[in-house]
């Protein structure tokens, strides 16, 4: 099939974000009066923003969920993320196959905040390849499980949904996709387990990102 446009996500597709923001959030939630093993902290907050788990936080912390803790914390992950980050192997190729399949139409579909997206992508060099079409989940009337995100890129795109192709790493992000009525197809590195993702909707899994260069057809 091919696909009118590609839309991916950001965090753990287009860069290798997570082990980094996961261990500055371990590291404020242990100060806080809640240690989390790695395994636990992926499981409660990898595809969903902090703030979604507010209730679960105040509970295990017994304090509220202040702006001046959310504030801190972006303020710790980006100065983490800036130090450390790395692109996705294989992930400037990914979206360079996308762009020459689609005729350019490409965008990037995030959960996370536009701060965050922006400086990710600029730091990896996968800035350019999407120009304006960058989009947040946090500006979205309700971000991932919820299409929101998705739909909007697509609209952008001036694409429909049904003929995009989303490109998604957790279950969160893949139920957001079907629920915007694309296809989605699945970063799944070894060792990650398959299961949640083909659960979640992915109809074909990528072992590497530059996968994506040769299953989508050449232009």
């Amino acid at each position: 099939m091919r696909f009118d446009a590609v839309l991916f996500d950001c965090d753990g597709v287009l860069v290798d974000s997570e082990p980094i923001t996961m261990r500055v959030l371990r590291q404020m939630l242990a100060e806080a009066g809640w240690p989390l093993t790695l395994q636990a902290c992926m499981a409660h907050f990898v595809g969903v923003t902090v703030r979604s788990q507010r209730a679960l936080i105040e509970t295990h912390t017994g304090q509220p969920l202040t702006e001046a803790w959310m504030d801190a914390f972006y303020a710790r992950r980006n100065d983490a993320l800036r130090a450390e980050l790395q692109p996705v192997p294989g992930a400037h190729a990914a979206v360079q196959a996308a762009r020459a399949h689609t005729g350019g139409r490409v965008a990037c579909a995030s959960g996370a905040d536009r701060l965050k997206v922006e400086m990710q992508l600029a730091q990896t060099g996968l800035a350019p390849l999407f120009g304006a079409a960058v989009f947040s989940g946090h500006e979205m009337p309700a971000s991932k499980p919820a299409p929101d995100v998705y739909l909007a890129a697509a609209r952008h795109l001036q694409a429909e949904p049904a003929r995009c192709l989303v490109v998604e790493d957790t279950p969160t992000g893949i139920t957001a996709g079907v629920a915007a009525g694309a296809t989605v197809w699945a970063y799944c590195p070894p060792g990650a387990p398959p299961e949640p993702l083909l659960a979640a909707g992915a109809i074909r899994l990528l072992a590497r990102m530059d996968e994506l260069a040769t299953a989508l057809p050449a232009a």
